[in-house]
């Protein structure tokens, strides 16, 4: 089985934590600098996370307030 990446293992974290409401609609997420330490990466494979995540439309960056969830939930498999 391939290694998963620091960056697809946070998204795939992130999306769990919305799919299950730990992460509400509307709600903003820990800051880059709080989720590097609970992932124990730095900062960029956490930017990455949350590019992937906009991406599929899960987040949305506001410059300088943060990012937040958006309404939509990920599908459950």
């Amino acid at each position: 089985m391939p290694r998963i990446s620091d960056r697809q293992r946070i998204a795939q974290d992130i999306r769990d934590k919305i799919a299950s409401g730990e992460y509400e609609p509307g709600g903003k997420l820990p800051s880059l600098r709080e989720m590097s330490a609970h992932y124990g990466v730095s900062a960029e494979p956490v930017r990455s996370a949350l590019l992937i995540l906009q991406a599929e439309g899960l987040v949305e960056g506001h410059q300088g307030k943060g990012v937040y969830v958006t309404g939509i939930r990920p599908a459950a498999d």
